[in-house]
């Protein structure tokens, strides 16, 4: 250890000798003078000079040439869509002289910002800016094509101004109501063919916003809410293409149908909602109608109990019919198990033209209480057969008295006989026809022609025509009852009360779906039908002659899916499911009682036959069952909500499920 030196951890301190001082240089004293030269020079030097001079002409060029063109345009754009905002409030108003007036303000304001617009036209050429330019050019153009189909439509409908109820003096104003519709249809064949103006503007506007890119704009900030517009635009444009087009053989034939230059005849059915059955309601009583250049004329209505025993050698009930009602043979009435109106009526006239009352017709109309209700809601009271019929609410089923009178009068147990007891809904349909037509126009015409345009879209009223091309017209305008095809998930739930009562009057539903997709894009759904009666019981002992209104609701149904979809499980149907293919879906059927004053709930688990890839939407189309209310509808995701409606008409949707 002695060999060994000692280290030596201090550090020694530097003297004082071995330290330089440094003074900083002041940047007053020697820098800045120099940066002052070089400026002197830079400001002297004649590239500077030239370059400066271009850089301000360029900026002053920027704001003649964009800045202000820009802002004017915008100006333009701001005042236009201020004033489309009036021409759709005269729209709505339904006053198609001030709509045409305001139109052509609208059109005269977007002649500006196109002209604005054009003034930057030089942009096009501009990476991109050329983008923005060209998306603007695309939407003026759509713009303008919008306003003359809007145009050709209005100019279309102003001589039908009185004859619909709208706000404007139409062409048709002499004589009586009758004459005057009479004069209206005669005529319209002239007006009809407009349809294909119309038709060739709407692919002209498709055209122009297929070219503008949604894409360009960010998903973020305010480029977000320009893009989803975009997209909005584009679907809703395709949206009106298709219905136009598909529109377009029914609107050609309107003349032909309403019985111009010959007469036609059509069978009404009456479904009675409050005992659903699968195309809206247990048909209940018939009547025939003529149209003579639009003028009604009703021939006969009757009961369908006393057609359908006319009718001999009828085949074998379904299995269905003979379990549940057991009746062996099939009947008109039982006729409707089809979810799809028009096979159901092909059914219906098998047997139909077995009976010898049979009539030809040109097709069928299907009517439910909803729809004659709303009726006289605006035409008021009804007065028929020594009774005054309404529709306030009687207090004895929580119904319009109408309805209520409808039940007593067909159903309830009496001593005496009345003849064609089921026959009085026909007179009151015929009584609510007359009363429209002997009324005034101006004040009951438009919102009856809207009100009985709302019935069909929620499907009140269904539609099976002969001639081809109508059928096609109706099922493009989805009035005829048909069960679609759609590409992506589908949901149909389909019921018939079974029992007898009408205690679809009592029970309300609460449909759920809830979905869970897996990491391999696996979709499971979950739908829960919830059924409520909250109401007492009738008091059904028929030897006292009560009237038996609300009893056990014994509801036959069948959800249809996505073909090829697959049961997982199911819970609370009183028989054992069962699983098949129809009408190009898969089909769950059950069966399921609902007591007064009770519950019951069914639920179905299945996977649908497709996979949902990442960042992707799963396409949804929810059909309402025809006869039905607006049944509530709640959309989960893994038990979060997602969607929640009433579904008072077919709805599409578009999902974002992860």
């Amino acid at each position: 250890m002695d060999n060994i030196s000692k280290i030596n951890f201090d550090t020694p301190k530097p003297v004082a000798s071995d330290i330089k001082t440094s003074t900083p240089q002041s940047f007053s004293n020697s820098k800045f003078p120099q940066f002052k030269e070089k400026m002197r020079k830079l400001i002297r030097n004649r590239k500077f000079q030239v370059s400066l001079a271009v850089v301000v002409l360029l900026v002053v060029l920027s704001v003649v040439a964009i800045i202000i063109p820009a802002l004017k345009t915008y100006q333009s754009v701001k005042v236009t869509y201020a004033q489309a905002k009036v021409t759709a409030d005269a729209i709505k108003k339904q006053n198609v002289e001030l709509a045409a007036v305001e139109l052509a303000k609208t059109k005269d304001g977007l002649v500006d910002v196109q002209k604005n617009l054009h003034s930057m036209g030089y942009l096009k050429f501009v990476p991109i800016a050329s983008w923005y330019y060209n998306d603007a050019d695309h939407l003026v153009n759509a713009g303008f094509e919008g306003l003359d189909a809007a145009g050709i439509l209005i100019d279309s409908i102003k001589p039908y101004a009185d004859l619909l109820g709208l706000k404007g003096q139409g062409s048709f104003v002499g004589g009586s109501a009758q004459q005057r519709i009479e004069t209206a249809v005669k005529t319209m064949s002239k007006i009809t063919p407009k349809i294909d103006d119309i038709a060739d503007k709407l692919s002209l506007i498709r055209t122009e916003i297929d070219q503008v890119e949604p894409g360009h704009y960010p998903p973020i900030g305010p480029g977000k809410k320009i893009r989803s517009g975009l997209e909005n635009l584009r679907t809703l444009t395709d949206q009106s293409v298709t219905l136009i087009n598909s529109s377009r053989p029914l609107i050609k034939m309107l003349p032909v149908l309403l019985g111009e230059p010959d007469e036609k005849k059509y069978l009404i059915i009456f479904q009675n909602d409050k005992e659903l059955r699968p195309t809206g309601g247990f048909i209940t009583a018939y009547s025939y109608f003529r149209l003579d250049s639009g003028v009604v004329h009703v021939d006969a209505s009757d009961n369908i109990y006393n057609l359908d025993d006319t009718i001999s050698g009828k085949a074998k009930a379904p299995d269905v019919i003979r379990q549940y009602l057991e009746v062996n043979n099939l009947n008109l009435r039982d006729s409707n198990l089809s979810p799809d109106f028009k096979v159901s009526m092909d059914e219906f006239f098998k047997l139909y033209e077995k009976s010898p009352r049979s009539q030809d017709v040109d097709g069928v109309i299907a009517v439910d209480t909803q729809a004659m209700v709303a009726a006289m809601d605006i035409l008021g009271d009804i007065d028929l057969g020594g009774t005054t019929w309404n529709t306030k609410i009687d207090p004895r089923c929580d119904c319009p008295q109408v309805i209520y009178n409808l039940e007593v009068y067909a159903d309830q147990p009496t001593n005496k006989i009345i003849a064609n007891r089921k026959g009085i809904i026909g007179d009151l349909m015929y009584a609510i026809m007359q009363k429209a037509f002997s009324s005034s126009p101006k004040l009951y015409w438009g919102p009856l022609f809207q009100a009985m345009l709302t019935q069909i879209s929620e499907k009140h009223i269904l539609f099976k025509m002969n001639n081809a091309q109508a059928q096609e017209g109706l099922e493009g305008l989805n009035a005829a009852g048909r069960i679609m095809a759609f590409d992506g998930d589908y949901l149909h739930i389909n019921e018939a009360n079974l029992g007898g009562a009408k205690s679809n009057m009592f029970v309300s539903e609460a449909v759920t779906s809830d979905y869970n997709v897996g990491s391999d894009g696996l979709i499971t759904k979950t739908v829960t039908v919830n059924y409520k009666n909250p109401f007492a019981p009738s008091d059904c002992n028929l030897e006292r002659g009560n009237l038996c209104l609300n009893a056990v609701l014994r509801d036959w149904f069948r959800v249809y899916v996505p073909k090829g979809s697959k049961l997982v499980s199911s819970q609370g149907s009183e028989v054992k499911m069962k699983t098949y293919d129809e009408l190009d879906k898969t089909v769950f059927e059950g069966f399921v009682t609902v007591r007064p004053q009770g519950v019951a709930k069914i639920t179905l688990t299945y996977t649908l036959p497709f996979k949902l890839a990442n960042n992707s939407v799963l396409p949804l189309m929810i059909q309402k069952q025809p006869g039905t209310n607006a049944n509530e509808y709640l959309i989960n995701v893994s038990g979060q909500k997602l969607e929640e409606f009433k579904l008072s008409a077919d709805k599409t949707l578009n999902l974002h499920l992860r």
